[in-house]
């Protein structure tokens, strides 16, 4: 069975292995409700989903109707300022056929330009307060991607009081020195105010680069059940850490299956045994 823990202050226990629904963004209502029945079978109750993610949040709308209250449910908002936000909250509700979610964050949110707006006056910050104050969403939180993401979600974490932060969190990202810095301070944060710490990209083996992509996702991912058992075990092994899955509903059951067997973290020889065998690279440089 899928470990839990405490999703951040929330008060809701959530799998630590969290439904990337990014996977249902062009598949067929049928493979969306398969791909839905096999995470509530492995005990995940807890679902991440974007307006951005195509037709993500409509394949899940029918499979909420009926199981609504049997998951914690977050999407999120790429617009930058208040009213294009709030509209986009409202009409992710509306799709997600739901009269509220648990959690809204801003998304991607790295770009200086792009946060000085959603967190400045008249910014997106402000529509997902509104929603809040309004019952829509309960609670708000951050994410993003790069290099510089983890600096970034600190400097958010001074400007308002996000309730989760989402972040990519690998072995070989935690390589780059400067990144692992960053990540470590952002962890000692989030730990300090109880902020739930999603994390993105496990099984990532390196980019696609010039190749033809052959999954549906924007890296090339590890496809091997042992590759992925030693990178989703990896991050399963630092306690207070979430991991978000892959978004290919056919690779899909392999993270689930390796969740489910976690037991201990694997040794740092076996992980770069992986890294060298795998070719491994960094998705973010």
């Amino acid at each position: 069975m899928i470990e839990r823990a405490a999703f951040g202050r929330t008060g809701h226990t959530s799998s630590r292995i969290i439904f990337g629904a990014a996977a249902l963004g062009n598949v067929s209502q049928a493979d969306a409700d398969r791909a839905l029945a096999s995470i509530a079978e492995a005990g995940v109750n807890h679902i991440d989903t974007a307006a951005s993610y195509g037709d993500s949040e409509l394949r899940l709308g029918p499979w909420l109707e009926a199981h609504r209250r049997e998951v914690f449910l977050a999407t999120k908002t790429g617009e930058r300022e208040a009213g294009p936000a709030y509209d986009e909250i409202r009409r992710s509700l509306e799709r997600l056929r739901v009269d509220q979610v648990d959690l809204i964050q801003l998304h991607n949110l790295v770009d200086e330009a792009e946060w000085q707006t959603a967190l400045g006056p008249g910014g997106a910050l402000e529509a997902a307060v509104r929603a809040r104050d309004e019952g829509l969403v309960r609670f708000i939180g951050v994410t993003g991607h790069g290099v510089t993401v983890a600096a970034q979600h600190r400097r958010s974490l001074e400007r308002f009081d996000f309730d989760s932060v989402l972040l990519p969190f690998s072995y070989t990202m935690m390589r780059n020195p400067v990144y692992a810095a960053d990540f470590e301070a952002l962890a000692a944060l989030c730990a300090e105010r109880n902020v739930a710490m999603q994390t993105i990209k496990a099984i990532t083996r390196a980019p696609w680069g010039e190749q033809t992509p052959t999954a549906n996702t924007w890296y090339d991912p590890l496809r091997d059940q042992d590759d992925i058992d030693l990178a989703v075990h990896w991050v399963l092994g630092r306690p207070g850490v979430f991991l978000n899955t892959v978004g290919d509903i056919t690779i899909l059951p392999l993270v689930l299956d390796a969740a489910a067997r976690f037991e201990t973290r694997p040794s740092e020889a076996a992980m770069d045994q992986l890294l060298a065998q795998q070719a491994m690279e960094p998705l973010f440089v």
